[in-house]
């Protein structure tokens, strides 16, 4: 079950820009583990993209797991997530925060407001 933020715009211009992005998993499963893979891209110009990050971790049955990943100075980035389990009790979101912490608010994305994609996009 890949989600994907969609390309984020992180700029002053509009708002507030992050620093961070910080991705929460809830396994509300009592017995199974959920696999996770993100995959973070991003674009100092938006015109090329990296890959800023891919991490893969589990997270225990009826536990949370956060992650930050550092994104400043970068002007887009997209946060690709898959979920891996034999159950489907898994929750995701995705925040943006600013340099003091704060969330960034039009960069906030619950499960439901994320994009469904059919797979993980390979590297660039």
């Amino acid at each position: 079950m890949p989600y994907s933020t969609g390309t984020v715009t992180n700029t002053r211009d509009f708002g507030t820009a992050s620093t961070n992005i910080v991705l929460n998993v809830r396994n509300l499963d009592i017995a199974l583990p959920v696999s996770v893979i993100v995959k973070i891209f991003a674009s100092v110009d938006s015109d090329n993209f990296y890959t800023a990050y891919v991490s893969s971790f589990d997270v225990p049955p009826n536990a949370y797991d956060v992650r930050t990943f550092f994104i400043a100075g970068n002007v887009a980035y997209e946060v690709q997530v898959d979920l891996f389990s034999n159950s489907t009790n898994a929750l995701i979101s995705v925040y943006g925060i600013d340099e003091f912490g704060n969330l960034v608010t039009d960069q906030r994305f619950a499960q439901n407001e994320m994009s469904f994609i059919p797979t993980l996009s390979p590297n660039p």
